[in-house]
Formats: structure tokens, sequence, C-alpha cells
């Protein structure tokens, strides 16, 4: 008997999610016929990055990864970002990147400055997970010695710890 109640159970429960169901009333769409043809020529793009993307892509213009406090994992936002700069150093073999890694003020000079390694080294494996080649990049730490914010505020703070993606061959 209790299986017999749980068959009800389900098939009401499939009736009443089947009567919820809107339907919709497809219209037909107007098609226009325009008979004014222009002429262009087909750019032949094979989907490689070139040096003129660096400037025009919005996600090569991104050039920075922040980071948490005291941490050096990257962010989910982040991989967009490096996945793009990843694809752009395999289409270009003659590019290479410097990596400079920040830290906040907060913390020993020596501290910031293994931080600000590691953020960058993280950033250096993300960029070679996605395909960029090691040879193409180098990593630099500048620890606390170059704040984008001078405050001593966490909105200032949050602008410091970070990495810069800087192309120094495109």
């Amino acid at each position: 008997m209790n299986n017999t109640v749980r068959v009800l159970l389900a098939a009401a429960i499939a009736v009443s999610l089947a009567a919820c169901a809107k339907k919709v009333k497809e219209e037909p769409v107007e098609t226009v016929d325009r008979t004014e043809t222009t002429e262009t020529t087909p750019v032949e793009t094979d989907g490689k990055y070139g040096p003129e993307d660096l400037d025009s892509d919005s996600c090569l213009r991104q050039r920075v990864v922040y980071f948490d406090f005291d941490r050096s994992d990257i962010r989910g936002e982040a991989q967009q970002i490096l996945a793009c700069h990843a694809k752009y150093l395999q289409d270009r073999a003659s590019a290479a990147v410097t990596l400079e890694g920040h830290a906040d003020e907060r913390g020993t000079r020596e501290y910031n400055l293994g931080l600000g390694e590691r953020r960058g080294n993280a950033v250096s494996g993300a960029l070679q997970a996605n395909g960029g080649s090691a040879g193409q990049i180098s990593v630099v730490s500048y620890g606390e010695e170059r704040p984008t914010c001078a405050d001593s505020d966490e909105s200032c703070w949050q602008q410091n710890r970070r990495v810069e993606i800087v192309y120094t061959a495109k």
C-alpha cells in the first residue's frame, strides 16, 4: 500500500507540473527584403592574436590580476583574463611578459617580497597551464614598494594586492 501511495503522489506531482507549463504562441516573424547590398571584402582571420590586439581586445587590455589578503591563489574572475593572455602568448611566439607581483603595506618587507613572488608565480603557472610558454614569462616581485594607492584603508590595500602583466615584447 505504501508503494501505491508513492506512485499516486508522483503521478499527481507530474500532472500538476505539466498543467503549470505555459504554452507560448508562436507569431510569424516578418521578413524584410533589403535590395541594397554593400559589397564588403571578407576579413580572413585565422583566430590568432596579433600585436594590435593588445590595445583593441577588451580581454587583453585587462592586465591586472587582484588577490585576496595574504593569499596567492587566483580568483575565479581572473581565469578568463589569464586564458586570453595565454592564448596571445601561444599565438605570438615572439611575445614576452613580465609578471610584476605586488603586496599591500601590511607585513614585513621580506614577507611582502615573498608574497609578491608567490602571486607572480601563481599567475605564471596559470598562463602556462593555458598554453603559454615558460620561456616567454618572467616574474619579479616589488612587494609593497610600488603601491598604486597610498592610503591606509581596505579599499586602497585591495588595489595594491595585485600582479601586473607587462608585455616586454609584442
